[in-house]
């Protein structure tokens, strides 16, 4: 098959969209190598996140001049004649997204809905934002043939706000990045230390440090307790906040801030940590969570949603907006070697519904059937 995929975020966005993009395209060609994968790319990318192997993956982008400077119309309508030439027969929309046309085309659809967060949690998102992410997300699942929810909770909120049968929505869970199923020797794990002057006892977060992620909680909860907090990602407007409440309350030798990290670096850290912790508001799926538990770090998150889903049976769940049980959650889990031998131990069992030959076989047999 010539299959095609919406390549954007594959080239471009190096955070949990092109995560996902780049794995699926990676275990798909590891695993069915028979078929050809292209990727269209809208425009030319200033960084190395993706290297198509140009034998069965190929990156193809805008050839015209017009669609070179209006790359977004090329995206929504222009790339169909593309697909055309190249004799795709499925076309797959990575995160929400589908182009017009494709139906008259004969050429089948995929799209992948990630989460409806701006419809659960509109307030954090701009009245235009909202317009615009409804039309897209509501579209692409009308036209599409299947559509992929990335987890059981995705799957309920694109039935209840976008009006969609269920029996068009295939749940298939995402794996993470290879490296975090790694081990690595004594010598890394001492490098990363020295080179990010790590504390010998830390918990983690790793994730956007946004008002819906909520890792004000966990600054909170860690004020009485003898341990340190590392935060790995992007500031937004709401880490003023965190960093404000932590020098008020003199916390500024408890939480060390991270960015800038090489996915190996990131693999390691996950494994030095004691805990790993997340305590997001709501998730469409929350792949932190698997890559703690594929690093053999016990997880804390919280209460209800998706949680559970990526969690498993063997993570510890917690309110989140209740400071009091996550500071019992890390502390019982800081004296108690036990108890956290025992979660990871069981937590790396419970993820290995998420290996990459099981996502990529799940995936092709959609493929297949259309």
């Amino acid at each position: 098959m010539n299959i095609g995929f919406e390549a954007k975020r594959v080239f471009h966005n190096k955070t949990g969209l092109g995560n996902y993009s780049r794995d699926l395209i990676r275990i798909l060609s590891q695993y069915f190598p028979e078929n050809n994968y292209f990727l269209y790319n809208p425009k030319p990318s200033d960084k190395k996140l993706f290297e198509p192997n140009n034998i069965t993956v190929f990156e193809k982008k805008p050839s015209s001049a017009f669609y070179t400077k209006f790359y977004n119309i090329w995206r929504q309508k222009g790339v169909t004649a593309y697909l055309v030439k190249d004799k795709v027969t499925i076309f797959h929309g990575l995160s929400g997204e589908i182009p017009s046309g494709l139906r008259a085309k004969n050429i089948k659809s995929v799209v992948t809905i990630h989460d409806l967060i701006f419809m659960r949690f509109p307030n954090l998102y701009s009245f235009f934002d909202r317009k615009i992410h409804f039309y897209k997300f509501k579209k692409a699942a009308q036209e599409s043939d299947i559509i992929i929810a990335i987890s059981e909770q995705t799957k309920d909120d694109i039935i209840e706000f976008l009006k969609i049968e269920p029996a068009k929505i295939k749940v298939i869970y995402q794996g993470c990045h290879a490296s975090f199923k790694e081990n690595f020797s004594e010598e890394e794990h001492t490098e990363v230390i020295r080179k990010f002057s790590l504390p010998e006892n830390f918990i983690l977060n790793v994730g956007t440090i946004e008002a819906r992620k909520n890792i004000l909680l966990v600054v909170k909860a860690i004020k009485n307790i003898d341990t340190c907090l590392v935060i790995v990602g992007q500031e937004t407007k709401y880490t003023v906040e965190v960093k404000n409440f932590i020098k008020e309350n003199n916390l500024e030798n408890k939480v060390l801030f991270l960015r800038g990290l090489t996915i190996r670096e990131l693999a390691i850290l996950y494994r030095l940590a004691k805990i790993f912790v997340y305590p997001s508001l709501y998730e469409g799926f929350g792949i932190p969570i698997v890559e703690a538990l594929y690093s053999k770090t016990p997880v804390i998150t919280t209460i209800g949603g998706v949680f559970p889903e990526a969690g498993g049976p063997n993570s510890i769940y917690v309110d989140p907006t209740n400071v009091i049980q996550m500071q019992k959650a890390i502390t019982q889990l800081l004296v108690n070697d036990n108890l956290r031998h025992e979660m990871a131990t069981k937590g790396f069992e419970f993820v290995q519904k998420f290996n990459d030959e099981v996502v990529a076989s799940q995936i092709m047999n959609i493929y297949k059937n259309l």
